[in-house]
């Protein structure tokens, strides 16, 4: 059990009254601190020309915790700890793990929720089964937390949310990661052990979240097939797309269920069931149909909506289970583990992700309420994802055919207003990005504008359905691709790394990034009004660059479309940025200034089509070019190069050199860390600007 306390810093946020987009150099901040009892949240203060607003935020590193003892966790190191624990123990050691939780959860300032539904089932889980030698594995990462206090990373468990190569053991036989792959993977680990003669037992735990994605049911459909000896376990937390959650259909949980659970996972009922199976194929064909009718039937009756459909997929059903009596769980899955040629089971286990802990614990809770990640952005903060949704509902206003489509994993507080707003014209579909995809073609089709909204990392999966359905048949889809680049905290797993590639080599797709909230409401103008073509934006996670309360509607830029702009100009070296790498050229444009060298800053724009005149201009007025785009290598710089290649630019003496992500994946960090390992900071274009230029020396004082 842990009792948190939290001081709480103050922290100067300028918003500005004029047009400026970028702090002017002549610009000064000060930092003030306040005593922690201090009882004002927002203070007005007047400065020259300007008024702003403090905002006193809570800070990871300003967390106290006073650890109440927890004896039963602290004799943890593995899982072999947990063997001769009673049921007893059992559940004080999920009483400690869930307090433990909590409190890291906080501190991280991560959302705990759906960590805190599955401590139990973590506990009896690895009761039961005798990790590493049987293979436990995850569909999502937040619900592996407490797999990882129970597995020997308990002091990794203190720094959640920073980068560490020992967050990953022996206990994770598969990383955890864009959902749904757990069975897949699961399955191929069961057949390569039936070849090798192996005897270990694979467990794969899904989550309702993750059953709207297609591989699942892929996955299913061929562990039934294939008939090899592996445990699903579907945790319902009972989640629900239903537009009214209070009228979808809830799965009961009461003794009459615990009973049929037990005696579906008993020996003597199994044995019972394929005696029974082996008499009537004596008999004949049509014994055996009718019985095996009688029998799905039977246990559809006593089973809760839709068990049938993974009987029908060839996995054995069993539950409901309350997942959070341990006792109940562990009666269960020893049954479960016991099963010897018994093909594909799934054990359906009711978790509740509102489940209360301590009293002591509530007040962490409530101090990282609502956040999103690691990376959880100020209070009254505007975010690029803020200023779409208000740019949407403008342009909804005035073309009355826009609807919008979400698919992914939860979805962004600006998009739940999205979702009010729009009403029946918004469509969530969860984790089915291909179905979203070929579903917002259709909507295209029957005369609609739809707006496909999806994270990058979400979008790869439904690439075909980019290509086939949208893209060679020019259905107009306007797809928005957010949290695009770099993401925080989320790592590599939710990384926006390759959309810029992979969207721009489709021939007739239109590809552009904003690069501030005034470009991104022009976009969404503009994409309201390309009927003939499919077109995609993308944007970043996180605050906005230009702190401006409103902005109004968007303009539409279609009379130019490839078209990009200058925004600073020079004669010593152009700097062209893509998206909102382009406020990162006006930082290194700020820096080289005071260092004497010119620098003309572009934005531009359009990756596809390319602003060919732009880049005919800057190679003729320029010697030296540098692009900068937070994406992956075969990217926007590739474009560039095929332009300057074909174009003889290059043989006319053009030095030009690109900034993109490394070719490798960043590890979880804090979105300026991240920057910083990528070299996409100010600093690091300057830098570069500086080493074209020959100016070694001060490229490396910069870096320094």
């Amino acid at each position: 059990m842990v009792a948190v306390s939290a001081q709480y810093p103050c922290g100067i946020c300028p918003h500005f009254n004029g047009n400026s987009k970028i702090l002017s150099p002549e610009t000064e901040l000060c930092s003030l601190s306040f005593p922690s009892r201090v009882g004002y949240s927002r203070l007005n203060l007047s400065l020259k020309d300007h008024v702003a607003q403090v905002h006193s935020l809570p800070h990871a590193g300003d967390f106290t915790g006073e650890n109440e003892p927890t004896p039963v966790l602290d004799a943890i190191e593995s899982p072999m700890n947990l063997k001769n624990l009673s049921t007893k123990e059992l559940n004080q050691l999920a009483d400690e793990v869930r307090s433990e939780l909590s409190f890291i959860m906080a501190k991280a300032q991560r959302p705990s929720r759906s960590s805190l539904a599955v401590v139990e089932l973590s506990v009896a889980i690895h009761h039961v089964f005798h990790a590493p030698v049987d293979k436990i594995l995850w569909d999502v990462a937040e619900q592996t937390y407490a797999h990882k206090l129970l597995t020997g990373r308990r002091q990794v468990m203190q720094t959640l949310g920073e980068p560490t190569p020992d967050f990953e053991s022996e206990f994770d036989p598969f990383k955890a990661g864009h959902g749904c792959n757990s069975i897949s993977a699961g399955l191929g680990m069961a057949v390569a052990r039936d070849f090798k003669g192996k005897r270990d037992r694979v467990v794969a735990v899904i989550n309702n979240e993750t059953t709207m994605a297609g591989q699942v049911y892929e996955a299913m459909s061929n562990a039934g097939y294939l008939d090899s000896n592996m445990i699903v376990i579907l945790n319902d937390s009972q989640h629900s797309l239903h537009p009214k959650l209070e009228e979808a259909s809830k799965t009961p949980i009461n003794a009459l269920s615990k009973t049929l659970s037990k005696l579906q996972s008993s020996k003597l009922f199994r044995r019972f069931r394929e005696l029974a199976k082996v008499l009537t194929k004596k008999i004949g064909k049509g014994m055996y149909e009718w019985a095996a009718k009688v029998d799905e039937y039977a246990r559809g009756m006593i089973g809760p909506p839709g068990s049938t459909l993974f009987e029908e997929l060839g996995l054995y059903y069993i539950g409901p289970v309350d997942g959070h009596n341990i006792e109940d769980l562990v009666s269960v899955l020893n049954e479960v583990a016991s099963l010897d040629s018994m093909g594909p089971v799934l054990v359906h286990v009711i978790t509740k992700e509102e489940l209360q802990v301590a009293d002591n614990q509530m007040n962490a809770n409530k101090i990282m309420e609502g956040a999103s990640s690691s990376d959880t952005i100020p209070c009254g903060t505007r975010t690029y994802s803020d200023c779409f949704v208000e740019a949407l509902i403008s342009a909804a206003e005035r073309h009355k055919d826009i609807v919008a489509v979400h698919a992914g994993m939860g979805m962004e507080p600006s998009l739940h207003l999205l979702k009010n707003v729009f009403a029946e014209k918004f469509f969530d579909v969860g984790m089915a990005e291909q179905h979203a995809v070929t579903f917002a073609a259709g909507l295209a089709r029957g005369g609609l504008k739809p707006f496909c909204i999806i994270p990058s990392a979400f979008l790869q999966r439904a690439y075909d359905q980019v290509i086939h359905d949208v893209d060679r048949q020019k259905v107009p889809v306007r797809f928005i691709i957010t949290s695009a680049g770099l993401v925080g905290s989320d790592g590599p797993t939710q990384c926006g790394a390759f959309d810029i590639a992979f969207m721009s080599c489709l021939p007739n797709m239109i590809v552009m990034a904003p690069s501030d909230e005034v470009e991104l409401s022009h976009m969404v103008a503009t994409a309201a009004l390309i009927d003939d073509r499919p077109v995609c934006f993308r944007y970043p996670r996180g605050a906005l660059s230009v702190m401006e309360q409103s902005f109004g509607s968007g303009i539409p830029i279609e009379e130019q479309v490839g078209k990009g702009r200058i925004l600073r100009e020079g004669k010593d070296i152009a700097l062209l940025g893509y998206g909102s790498m382009v406020q990162n050229c006006l930082r290194a444009q700020s820096l080289l200034s005071k260092l004497g060298v010119e620098v003309t800053v572009a934005d531009a724009r359009f990756c596809k089509p390319l602003d060919i005149k732009l880049l005919q201009d800057l190679c003729k007025s320029h010697s030296f070019l540098v692009t900068v785009e937070e994406g992956s290598i075969g990217g926007f710089a590739s474009h560039v190069a095929q332009f300057l290649s074909l174009n003889g630019q290059l043989d006319a003496g053009i030095k030009w050199r690109p900034i993109t992500l490394p070719d490798n994946y960043i590890e979880q960090a804090s979105p300026k860390e991240q920057l910083a390992v990528a070299g996409l900071t100010g600093n690091h274009i300057a830098a570069t600007a500086l080493s074209l230029l020959g100016r070694t020396r001060e490229a490396l004082l910069l870096m320094c």
